[in-house]
């Protein structure tokens, strides 16, 4: 009797244990779906919308276009300018923000110690924190004055200088710089702490100095954390509106260091609360590019993991 007892309670504890995780498998399978099902109604969404301006204002006219006017008696609606300024602005963040963050993440991983980490370890926490108006309050209070006196003395002979008293691609490039380090600071601290010691000691063994393993073993062994840490903050970068609203300008020029400049995303928001009819399809237009741009560039660096994983 108490052998058939234990048989039928073992026996039931499976039945349990295979009901929960048949369980867990389905919610899980939920949630994945929920996450393909949202991707796919932001895409059809964006598509539908986005894509009848193309037709009515037509392709060349909105992509190549560098005329910005859509209330005037005869709307203009090119974007090409505001298309380069996005893309211009975004590299030159990422040339500034990515080596400084991932240098910072280096350090808090493997040189920093307990003392410095507890330090640095909460500003990066509180830079993360940060709601971006506030970075876009800070920059119009201290980084446009600086670069105005900055323009002022670069340009003080000029006579045909439009002077933007600040407000230019110069000042949304330091703040977006400033807004994406701590996400890749982040993502590259937690990629090189998951590095397996074992490689870190077999490079130690062979006489490699304490550097040659950071910059030689560690982090071409993390560098798929890095990568995801650089997609994320680029993705910060390119669909950054507010803070990059106050410091810019938003006019629509070349994208020059001294330009008042316009973005993909401050022209959504700056126009979106009055435009109608056709001038409002251009702004899903844009909002569709700016949502192709950040798909191609994670297929890209996603594409770019794979082939140096394979090597």
């Amino acid at each position: 009797m108490k052998r058939g007892s234990k048989g039928t309670k073992s026996s039931l504890t499976k039945e349990k244990k295979g009901a929960g995780e048949s369980v867990a498998q389905l919610l899980f399978t939920l949630c994945a779906s929920c996450t393909i099902l949202a991707v796919v109604a932001i895409t059809v969404y964006l598509v539908g919308n986005g894509t009848p301006a193309l037709f009515e204002a037509g392709i060349k006219e909105i992509l190549f276009g560098t005329q910005w006017k859509p209330t005037a008696a005869q709307p203009e609606f090119g974007i090409f300018y505001v298309i380069l300024t996005s893309l211009v602005g975004t590299i030159m963040a990422v040339i500034l923000g990515v080596p400084i963050g991932v240098l910072t993440g280096i350090f808090m991983a493997e040189a920093a110690n307990r003392k410095v980490s507890a330090m640095v370890k909460p500003a990066i926490e509180l830079l993360a924190g940060i709601p971006s108006v506030i970075y876009g309050l800070l920059g119009v209070m201290i980084l446009n004055p600086l670069m105005y006196k900055l323009e002022l003395a670069v340009f003080k002979d000029s006579a045909t200088h439009q002077f933007t008293g600040g407000a230019n691609l110069l000042s949304a490039v330091l703040v977006l710089a400033i807004m994406i380090l701590p996400t890749v600071i982040n993502m590259s601290e937690t990629a090189i702490r998951a590095v397996d010691p074992k490689l870190k000691s077999a490079s130690m063994a062979l006489g490699a100095s304490h550097m040659e393993t950071i910059f030689y073993v560690v982090v071409p062994a993390a560098k798929s954390g890095i990568i995801a840490g650089v997609v994320l903050g680029i993705g910060r970068a390119l669909g950054e509106a507010m803070a990059i609203t106050l410091v810019s300008g938003s006019s629509v020029n070349l994208p020059l260091p001294f330009n008042s400049v316009r973005f993909l995303t401050t022209a959504i928001v700056s126009e979106m609360g009055y435009a109608s009819d056709l001038h409002r399809k251009v702004l899903f237009t844009i909002g569709l590019i700016l949502f192709v741009f950040i798909m191609l560039i994670n297929l890209f660096l996603e594409r770019v993991v794979k082939r140096r994983g394979m090597e």
